[in-house]
């Protein structure tokens, strides 16, 4: 079981020229790599995932407050611009148009929720405001 090498002349046993085969291997992953990577990749993401579930919805609270805020702000204006009592009664048409930037039929809630206007001297409403998020005006 004897082979004679490239061009020596010379035996050379079958063991010896395992060897050389390393060398020539090609570079890799193996799979026990591959599966820590991926489970490192797992475990950043289930910390991650949740932490931007919760701040997106904490940008969409804050945004609806600020437009509560504006709408409280626009109906008030309009209340002293029309000399209406306490109580009186405001419709979004009546504020949107003159005193507030955008659509004509009024803003929308970020979280999906309709606004209520309410009389004057009691705040807007949004209709998420009994959601976990709490979208009123505090």
């Amino acid at each position: 079981m004897e082979h004679l090498s490239k061009g020596l002349g010379r035996p050379v046993a079958w063991g010896s020229l395992r060897g050389m085969n390393k060398t020539n291997r090609r570079a890799g992953f193996t799979i026990l790599e591959i599966m820590i990577v991926v489970m490192i990749i797992t475990i950043l993401l289930e910390i991650a995932v949740p932490n931007y579930i919760r701040s997106r919805e904490n940008t969409r609270r804050n945004s609806c407050i600020n437009t509560l805020k504006q709408i409280d702000g626009a109906k008030e204006e309009w209340a002293m611009d029309n000399r209406a009592p306490q109580g009186a009664a405001v419709r979004m048409i009546d504020i949107a148009s003159a005193y507030i930037k955008g659509p004509a039929t009024g803003p929308t809630c970020p979280g999906g929720g309709t606004y209520t206007v309410n009389p004057v001297g009691i705040n807007p409403a949004c209709s998420l405001s009994a959601a976990p998020g709490f979208h009123t005006i505090p």
